[in-house]
């Protein structure tokens, strides 16, 4: 199945696609042997330092081998692969030829007309290429740390959060195939809680829209959050901050308990563990199991 099916598919069964991100082989790991033991779909994605870091073209091998296995009961494995929090039209172009299934355009911190014309430019080319595009509207923070408060220029008032009826605009305007919202998520984990989720609005927007939602920066919520974003509207969940908080503790714990380990592919083990129990979680929520 494509992408745009299996999105669908889950979405018209109250259900979303669990999508995390990667920046080593570990991380791959987890996410893929977790996905296939669960028999559910998955989406690995790498924004642009991280393609940069592991090789935009290791990237897309890594999923196309993933998928040559299928899970626990035999059926092909559904592992796709996004090109997460790309900046220019450039860089998504260089995503899209490399054969990634979806490519986020995020512009969020442009104007509305920037936005607008540079997003339709990524869309008319994917097109061709069978690959979806996803919008990004409203600013939720560029970054996946631990904060001691909200990313610098981002709001959580409801007049902030993105609109129903920008939202439509948006969508009509460029042709997206997802969209994005600020929903009163950010990126990163917040010291002391993250603030929760307008759930309402992600009503209002999916009703105006019509189209998936993602949501992204979902480090931080709670697990009935999570369950009642996904009731919502939410068709695709974003984590990444949560997976890197988890592995740097298990590797840290690792190296303490073994201090005279020297061998890679051993103490890291415990990184590739703690990421996979953080992903089963999640996608046993998004799934309903």
């Amino acid at each position: 199945m494509k992408l745009i099916d299996v999105i669908n598919k889950a979405t018209s069964e109250g259900k979303a696609i669990g999508h995390f991100n990667i920046s080593n082989l570990e991380a791959f790991n987890a996410i893929v042997k977790t996905a296939k033991k669960l028999n559910v779909p998955v989406i690995i994605g790498v924004s642009e330092g991280e393609r940069d870091f592991v090789g935009v073209s290791n990237a897309v091998a890594l999923v196309a081998s993933a998928r040559k296995t299928g899970g626990a009961d035999g059926r092909s494995a559904e592992i796709f692969l996004n090109a997460d929090h790309t900046y220019s039209y450039e860089r998504s172009v260089e995503a899209i030829d490399a054969g990634f299934d979806s490519v986020i355009i995020d512009c969020a911190s442009k104007s509305k007309e920037e936005s607008i014309e540079v997003t339709k430019r990524v869309v008319e080319y994917a097109k061709d290429k069978g690959v979806l595009v996803e919008g990004e509207l409203g600013y939720i923070g560029q970054s996946s740390k631990v904060l001691d408060a909200l990313p610098e220029g981002v709001s959580i008032d409801p007049d902030s959060l993105t609109q129903p009826s920008e939202a439509h605009d948006f969508t009509e305007k460029t042709a997206v195939d997802l969209l994005a919202p600020a929903v009163g998520n950010v990126h990163g984990l917040i010291r002391g809680g993250n603030p929760a989720l307008n759930i309402e609005r992600i009503k209002e927007i999916k009703e105006a829209t019509g189209v998936p939602l993602v949501l992204h920066g979902a480090s931080g919520i709670t697990d009935e959050e999570l369950h009642l974003a996904v009731l919502a509207g939410i068709s695709v969940v974003h984590y990444n901050t949560e997976l890197r908080v988890a592995y740097r503790g298990a590797i840290i714990k690792s190296l303490a308990e073994n201090k005279d380990e020297v061998a890679p592919y051993k103490y890291l083990k415990a990184g590739e563990d703690a990421i996979a129990e953080v992903v089963e979680k999640k996608l046993r929520i998004m799934n309903g199991l």
